[in-house]
């Protein structure tokens, strides 16, 4: 139940961000071309807090969290006295009206770019991207992978730790073939091409770098036990900080995942665990509590092993100077821009299955585990949430900004508006795709749970 309050918790806080800045966007350059906005409201529904200013404008903050708004006086929609004709919306240039719609999408990148700065100047700590295992028969064994390589490029694109390269990849689906520049301590610099005409990604069935078989660097982890929390139910079946598990359910146990497999088909039921403590050997009879799990339940004993450090080569802080900060802020926003498009198009063309869509939960869930990871990662997913919210509002939906550019992009061409009967149309069917958009992507999010 805690985690589900934090995450809804954390979505809220970021959404509010987000749909904050994107707004303010419209509101600001909206003041600075002359439009009279009668209202700037963050939330839908009912008004929990409400201020009018000097200036005429209510500024609300309302119930439900999941948008917001900016009202500016409009002789399509108000009856303007002829004294404030020219404050009204519809009678600004083109060019200003599309100045102010624009500004909302244009503040979310600018608003990344900012997180990024931020994140940058703090510092993150990250890992080289070493490959630790290559799966044999995989793509990446085909291509000549290695364990120990280093991915220093693809495609002339350098990649500092592993989303660096996640995002480069992600990028090549739909291609032929993705080069890719490595490094190792035994065969030093070398390129390779990863055939990708066969690559098959559903992000629902395995993460991105395994179906390429990939298997990242990682500190091994051990049988001992690290941590034993005071009421788990290993503790209640006697094992110690310090134990060394040798084998439960009669099974020899060679890796932790094994034993993790072995504990959550025993939820509720006794099971064997031999554990050598200083040296002597115990055996311990224990009944793993049964936790929630999809559709059914796993058993869980409350124990962590002890994982060995990480190799002090491996490890770097990605920080820069206050202005290469900035400068790299640019460049990853540019880049995640870039890519969002990509994403879009490849929808499209069938590369990307829309089962890759993601809705509100999936986002909750991100923000509420970036959130718990510390400050500099939930700056990395507001970023990435926000440039994604300025990109699909730049589609050309009639309902979102994109639709309403569209429009005014086509009166400036052809020196008169488009009419009213053709917008009310585009109207409608941009509201029913992007039902239909939502829809798809929270039953994805539900199918996910």
């Amino acid at each position: 139940m805690f985690d589900i309050l934090w995450n809804i918790c954390a979505f809220i806080f970021a959404l509010g961000i987000l749909i904050t800045f994107h707004e303010y966007g419209h509101f600001w350059v909206a003041r600075r071309c002359g439009v009279k906005v009668l209202k700037f409201s963050i939330g839908f529904g009912k008004p929990l807090w409400s201020k009018v200013s000097k200036s005429g404008t209510e500024y609300v903050l309302a119930a439900i969290p999941l948008g917001g708004y900016v009202r500016m006086l409009d002789g399509r929609v108000d009856d303007v006295p002829s004294e404030q004709k020219h404050l009204a919306f519809d009678s600004k240039p083109v060019s200003q009206r599309i100045a102010i719609v624009s500004a909302g999408p244009l503040a979310n990148f600018v608003f990344a770019i900012l997180a990024y700065w931020l994140m940058f100047g703090i510092g993150v700590p990250s890992v080289k991207p070493v490959i630790g295992e290559v799966m044999p028969e995989s793509i990446a064994a085909e291509a000549g992978f290695e364990p120990g390589m280093q991915i220093t490029e693809i495609a002339g694109r350098q990649t500092l730790d592993w989303e660096e390269v996640s995002l480069a990849l992600v990028a090549h689906i739909g291609n032929e073939t993705i080069p890719i520049k490595l490094n190792s301590a035994s065969s030093g610099v070398s390129h390779k091409s990863l055939d990708i005409r066969t690559w098959q990604f559903d992000p629902d069935q395995q993460p991105l770098l395994s179906s390429l078989g990939i298997k990242p660097f990682f500190p091994t982890v051990t049988l001992e036990l690290a941590h034993v929390e005071e009421t788990g139910a290993g503790a209640q079946g006697g094992l110690e900080v310090g134990d060394l598990v040798i084998a439960a359910d009669s099974e020899l146990i060679e890796s932790w995942p094994q034993l993790a497999s072995i504990i959550a088909v025993h939820g509720g039921e006794e099971l064997i665990v031999d554990v050598m403590r200083d040296g002597t050997p115990v055996t311990l009879v224990l009944v793993p509590s049964e936790k929630a799990s999809g559709d059914g339940s796993i058993g869980y004993l409350g124990i962590a092993p002890r994982v060995d450090e990480w190799p002090e080569e491996y490890r770097f802080e990605m920080q820069y100077s206050f202005v290469d900060a900035f400068v790299k802020g640019v460049e990853k926003t540019g880049q995640l821009i870039v890519l969002s498009i990509d994403m879009i198009g490849k929808l499209l063309t069938g590369d990307v299955s829309v089962k890759n869509l993601s809705g509100p939960i999936s986002i909750a869930q991100g923000a509420g585990s970036s959130a718990g990871y510390g400050l500099v990662y939930f700056l990395g997913f507001l970023a990435l949430i926000s440039v994604n919210l300025g990109v699909i509002n730049l589609l050309p939906l009639p309902v979102l900004d994109g639709g309403h550019l569209v429009y005014y992009i086509v009166e400036l061409v052809r020196g008169k508006p488009v009419s009213e009967r053709i917008q009310e149309v585009g109207f409608r069917v941009g509201s029913v795709l992007l039902l239909v958009i939502m829809g798809i992507a929270i039953f994805n999010d539900v199918a996910r749970l």
